[in-house]
Formats: C-alpha cells, structure tokens, sequence
C-alpha cells in the first residue's frame, strides 16, 4: 500500500470522526416507524404475559390431583384465550387454550394429546410437574423493562415488540436530509437519445435508491454541467436545509473536475485515497453547516464505495448505535491468484453449495456485476484466495437494508 493511501478502517473511522448526528426528536406512530432510529430507550408499561398463560391447548389442573397416570377429574370449566377463568375447584380439571390465562389454584397445563375426554370427564395420561406448559407471568417482559434501547434502527421486529407491549408512537430522530447530484457534460438521462461520448446516468438513480432505502429525505438536484461557476451554485443551493450533500463524479484533480476547487471555495474539503478496490478515491468536506461527500463517477465505484463508506456516516448522522455490517464466514468457491496491494471487495453471491462465488469480470466498469452478486467478498491487501479457504462476506442484507 502506497504511503498517500489510508487504509480502509482508517478512512471509515476517519469518516465516522466527522459525525454529527442529528438531534431533533419527533413522535411517529408505530406501525409508520420502519427504518427509523429510536431517540430514547423504550420501556414496557406492561409484564408479558401479563398473567401465567398456557402455552399449548390442554387441562389446566392442580399437580396434587394427578398423583399417577391413569387419574380422571370432572371438567369444570372451559378458558379459551381472551377469557379468564375462575378459581379452580380442588379435584377438577379446566379445558383451557394456548395463550389463556390459567386459573388461580391450578399449577400446571397437560397437552391434550396426553388425555381422554368422555362424558365432561379427562382422564390425565401423564403426571404432570409444577409449572409444565406454563409461560411465567413476566417471564418475556416485566415491567418498566427496556424493550428496545436508543439508537436501535427500527425493522418489522421491533415494530411488533413495540405493539406487543400497547406502545402507539415511539420517539424517533427526524430523517436526515441530503441533497443528491451528478456532475458531468458527458451524462444523459435514459429516455433521452444517446449522442456520441455520452453516457447514460446511472448514478443518479441507485445513489437516490441507496439514499431513500436508509430513509433519508432525499432532494434530487439532478445533473450540473462541468462548469466551476454552476458547481458552486449547486453546493450553495445544496447547503441550504440538508445535513448532507452527496456527488457523483468530478472530484479528481483535471481540468474538467471542478467538484474539488468548487467545494475549496465554498467550504472546506479533504480529499482521500483510500486502498479499497473498487473505489479508490473519496472527497469528505463542508459546506455551510451540511457535510459533503464526493464519490466516484464510476458506477460500480461509486455503488460500492457508498455501501461501505457512506451507509455507515449516514447510519451514524440518523442516531444508530451498529453502523458496521457483519461478515459472514463461507468457504470460497473460486481462485483468486491475482491480488491487489489493496484491500479488494469482490462481487460475489452465494451458492446451493453454502459457498461463496465470484463475478468472472471484476472490472469496474461491469455495472452488471453488481446485479449478479448479492454480497461482496472482502479480500485484505496482496492476499490470494484458493478454493476452499474461508472467505469473509458481506451480505447486501448487510449493506441495503
């Protein structure tokens, strides 16, 4: 690795330093939360279960009174779930349901395939023990417990935790907004006819997916021309209400790359090589009070680059605690006898074998390979991979949702 290169922790957690989340809180509903970071810890008001349920369809009865198989008690009740009960009688047996509250006096639930009903008569097949089929009041949940602690990104799961326990709105940080852009003379929208040397825009489009699927509040302020005076125009006008700005192409250092001096004048900017392949270079500054990243032009770059760097920053600016993705081991199914001096993240996607394969054409402009894949493999610096070896992956679970 190259002495002007940082490697790629340190330029994730050199990124991760320039964080400031946001801070404004507001009330959502529940169920509308998805995606969203939770401000403060969530408590229960509420014990689950709330009292000692059955945990399967059965008899609910006293264990004194099953001294030996064979027993047959008078049934004296019927509890399905979303009832209660009354006290259980000493020398009875009540038909209860999966998820009923047992009945006071009673200690223990028998699976009704172990008994016999005849006549409003069970006869118990089995000898129960104190608490057999019994959930615990509390035993989940007690309350005034923290169900899901801040900072905790919200899915399905948590959603249902959270309903689970009667909460209606949850304290969420408000979205972060970032103004999105491309530069470049060169790009054409797709639709529009296709003149020679030009090129269709790709990254305006999966950036804008990347961007919405995190939840950010996205303003598309499409694509500015390689011209210094309109750079600067669109960074102002970006700078104004976002908490992020976000570009595609021009941050080299040529002539028609005006991204660089265009944020220099406007802001503050700080120019990286990073030793990650595909993606080498990344621009991190200011503008105003927005932060300011600048990816490659390359599609395939700019993709990659944005799953490993930029889904963490913006995890971090929304109020996440786990901005990192987690690895998964596989073992690989492929030679890789060419290895880089730096860090390499290959297109890959798993196999009915449980291994790992990778996309033959690893080039940076194979925009189809990332179709293809469903995960990357992360390859250290001048390291080569042989077929059989583990091999880290990391899932687009793990970098998309």
């Amino acid at each position: 690795m190259n002495n002007d290169m940082l490697s790629f922790d340190d330029a994730l957690a050199k990124l991760l330093a320039h964080v400031r989340p946001v801070s404004d809180v507001e009330m959502a509903d529940t169920i509308v939360t998805q995606g969203r970071i939770l401000a403060s810890d969530l408590r229960s008001a509420i014990s689950v279960p709330a009292l000692d349920t059955s945990m399967m369809d059965g008899y609910a009865v006293r264990v004194a009174d099953v001294p030996g198989s064979g027993a047959t008690l008078p049934v004296s009740q019927r509890i399905p779930a979303g009832s209660v009960g009354h006290a259980l009688q000493p020398g009875t047996a009540a038909r209860i349901f999966t998820g009923a509250p047992l009945p006071s006096g009673a200690d223990a639930v028998v699976m009704q395939e172990l008994c016999e009903l005849a006549d409003d008569r069970v006869t118990i097949n089995h000898v129960p023990r104190i608490g057999e089929a019994l959930r615990r009041a509390g035993s989940e949940i007690a309350a005034g417990d923290v169900v899901l602690p801040a900072g905790t990104r919200i899915r399905a799961q948590e959603i249902g935790l959270a309903a689970s326990v009667g909460i209606a709105q949850v304290p969420v940080f408000r979205r972060v907004r970032v103004a999105l852009f491309s530069t470049g003379s060169e790009l054409v929208m797709p639709g529009e006819p296709l003149p020679p040397g030009g090129v269709y825009n790709s990254n305006r489009f999966q950036l804008r997916v990347l961007l919405e699927q995190l939840g950010c509040l996205v303003t598309d302020f499409g694509i500015v021309p390689d011209r210094l005076d309109a750079t600067r125009a669109a960074l102002r006008e970006a700078s104004d209400g976002h908490d992020l700005i976000v570009t595609s192409g021009g941050v080299s250092v040529g002539e028609e790359d005006h991204v660089k001096p265009a944020v220099e004048a406007e802001g503050s900017l700080d120019m990286w090589k990073i030793a990650m392949k595909p993606g080498k270079p990344l621009a991190y500054g200011r503008v105003g009070a927005a932060s300011f990243i600048g990816l490659p032009g390359n599609p395939v770059s700019s993709f990659v680059t944005f799953l490993l760097m930029v889904r963490p920053f913006i995890l971090a600016l929304q109020g996440a605690k786990d901005c990192r993705p987690r690895a998964l081991t596989l073992i690989a199914d492929f030679d890789w006898k060419k290895p880089d001096r730096r860090r390499e993240f290959l297109r890959a996607r798993t196999n009915e074998n449980g291994g790992v394969e990778i996309y033959e054409n690893q080039g940076a402009a194979a925009l189809s390979s990332i179709v293809w894949a469903n995960g990357l493999v992360d390859v250290p610096a001048d390291t080569p991979i042989m077929r059989g070896q583990a091999v880290r992956f990391l899932p687009y679970g793990e970098l998309q949702d």
